[in-house]
């Protein structure tokens, strides 16, 4: 096990993505922030940074969350007692695009609940982080691991694959995963052990294509050779259906529903288009979220007599302050598109 240790760290000092800022939150991850930032994330709190990130790569690549979102949320929101005493619409907001906002709102909530038990703070304790709304096992040993320096093991996907394949386990549960993540966790230093096994995961033991020479554990892995019988990918089964979306201006305002629906909750969309009279057709455009592969049709009317139904009419300049839906910013778009056609 001790050599197991050393190949794993030699490896991870040669080759791991030690330049991702949530890894180095310890010591230098402010030389990527922009300069005009430095003074708001001076004296951020690290498990907060952690479980920001934690949450934000969930279903979200590394370079999109990098490039667009972490370090401007963190700005934002520079610590859970801030993002606490925010609005939900500004927490969607700082969200928006990047999908599956049940997310953000779990962030929030967490937040809240963390103002009120631990005085803004997240707990350092793993069965009291899995308490809080949308942290799970993984989640939980994450932040405990690279938030607070404990010696945590955690399973996700790609460390799933890396002990599958490393103990010859096929369709292991999740107890025998940890139980087996325990086994091999580095206790003296957990937090590069941990960083290194991610890393392994997602760059040399891939669900196909795998670079058995290149991995540090190659020595020691048993399903080395059988490395296909060891991983089972879940194939999404797509739903494919059509929605109908009907942008309305009315007296120069453009007409939107806030939504009630899990999906999309709390984020304004255009209308649905229910045949109506004298509503033209634009054009259409595929979009996919969660299970479901969607053919979108859009469609435009402009009436000043349209009824209202409890609608929010704001100005086309206004758009930009709302937390729309990736299908609403997407329809609009055609919806520009064809009026600089004009």
């Amino acid at each position: 096990m001790q050599k197991i240790h050393e190949n794993i760290l030699k490896w991870y000092d040669q080759n791991g993505r030690k330049d991702l800022p949530w890894r180095i939150l310890h010591d230098q991850y402010k030389k990527y922030a922009k300069v005009d930032d430095l003074e708001r994330l001076k004296h951020i709190d690290i498990a907060y940074a952690v479980y920001v990130s934690e949450i934000m790569l969930q279903q979200t690549q590394v370079k999109s969350v990098l490039q667009n979102y972490y370090f401007q949320f963190l700005v934002q929101f520079p610590s859970l007692k801030i993002l606490a005493l925010s609005s939900e619409d500004e927490v969607l907001k700082a969200w928006q695009g990047l999908g599956y906002y049940t997310r953000a709102r779990n962030l929030y909530q967490c937040a809240k609940i963390c103002m009120q038990k631990w005085g803004a703070k997240l707990p350092a304790d793993v069965e009291k982080l899995q308490t809080l709304p949308g942290i799970g096992e993984y989640t939980a040993g994450a932040i405990a691991c690279f938030g607070f320096l404990q010696a945590q093991a955690f399973v996700d996907a790609n460390i799933k694959r890396v002990l599958s394949r490393f103990y010859s386990l096929q369709n292991p549960n999740s107890k025998l995963l940890m139980q087996k993540a325990k086994e091999l966790l580095n206790h003296k230093n957990p937090f590069e052990h941990n960083q290194a096994l991610l890393d392994i995961g997602a760059l040399l033991c891939l669900p196909k294509n795998v670079k058995c020479k290149l991995c540090p554990l190659e020595e020691f892995c048993s399903g080395k050779n059988e490395y296909e019988k060891f991983h089972t990918s879940k194939k999404i089964q797509y739903q494919n259906i059509t929605l109908d979306i009907l942008i309305v201006q009315k007296n120069q305002y453009f007409l939107l529903e806030q939504s009630k629906e899990k999906l999309y909750f709390n984020l304004y969309n255009f209308l649905t288009y229910k045949g109506e009279k004298n509503a033209s057709y634009l054009g259409e455009f595929k979009h996919t979220y969660t299970k479901y592969k969607i053919n979108a049709r859009v469609y435009f009317l402009k009436d000043d007599q349209f009824k209202d139904q409890g609608f929010k009419a704001v100005l086309d300049k206004e758009l930009e302050q709302l937390t729309l839906s990736k299908l609403a910013v997407k329809a609009f778009e055609i919806y520009k598109k064809s009026v600089d056609a004009v």
